[in-house]
């Protein structure tokens, strides 16, 4: 396992990825959130820096537009696919995020896909089974992975919506401290439920939440309640070899100060782990 850093998609990608490079990473997941961003013009570019700094985009992470609420009351109405009255329009908006992908080089293309109904049984979980085929089929035609951002679903739900697709392309993007932000679960205990399933990390850190209708405080890497030993030593026992993709979810100076003491405290773990 070896460490990576998220970079959002921006008009200088030369500029940032020289930065990163100069913090000694050598891989990345890329993020965009604005899909007028995702031309050819920028694609060159960021081929041109991934070739000139020796960097890796592991994954894709690609964003859709319209309403989006990160609590646990509007959430289930505004994120991802599920909210109908959006569905059509994030679908066709990750299709182009996998057409971007291609123009990249990269085969990972990550989503929160929202609150995917625990019930199996229910309309709403079958309208949106459908509509992860939809997407999963169009990624294998162009040769990508669909990606499960974890948090606002239950492992065993996430489970089971694979299982269901079946496409045979799907995998998840384990993001411990979200299942901890949501409620939703114990990371350690997640990979006992699909493990096999991941594809990508990141390393995150955060609380549980104490109210019903708002997230956990997302905090520094060993601030909060992810086990980062256990959790790391249980992705060694599962055999996950990739990248741990480090993410901060804070703006300014005091991001890459947090983010250069998470390589620290997280090269510590890796190192320890065949002592």
């Amino acid at each position: 396992m070896k460490l990576g850093i998220i970079m959002l998609l921006c008009n200088d990608m030369e500029k940032d990825f020289e930065k990163k490079r100069s913090f000694g990473f050598d891989n990345c997941q890329l993020v965009c959130w604005d899909h007028s961003m995702m031309t050819d013009e920028n694609a060159a570019q960021v081929n041109a820096a991934v070739k000139k700094y020796g960097m890796e985009i592991t994954a894709f992470w690609c964003g859709w537009s319209g309403p989006s609420v990160w609590n646990l009351m509007e959430g289930p109405q505004t994120l991802g696919i599920v909210p109908p009255e959006y569905r059509e329009m994030r679908i066709a908006e990750l299709k182009r995020g996998a057409d971007f992908a291609t123009k990249i080089g990269v085969k990972n293309v990550i989503t929160h896909a929202g609150f995917i109904p625990e019930n199996p049984s229910s309309p709403e979980y079958r309208e949106v089974v459908e509509a992860i085929k939809e997407i999963a089929v169009y990624f294998k035609e162009t040769g990508h992975n669909f990606l499960f951002e974890t948090g606002q679903e239950t492992p065993v739900t996430l489970l089971r919506t694979i299982e269901m697709v079946g496409t045979g392309n799907l995998g998840i993007n384990l993001d411990p401290a979200n299942l901890i932000l949501y409620g939703k679960g114990n990371p350690i205990d997640a990979l006992d439920v699909f493990g096999k399933y991941v594809m990508g990390v990141h390393a995150k850190d955060g609380c549980y939440p104490t109210c019903g209708t708002d997230l956990g405080c997302e905090t520094r890497i060993g601030d909060g309640k992810v086990n980062f030993p256990a959790f790391i030593k249980r992705l060694h026992e599962i055999g996950y070899d990739g990248s741990l993709t480090i993410e901060r979810e804070i703006e300014g100076e005091q991001q890459m100060i947090d983010v250069m003491e998470s390589v620290k405290f997280m090269n510590d773990i890796i190192g320890g782990l065949d002592a």
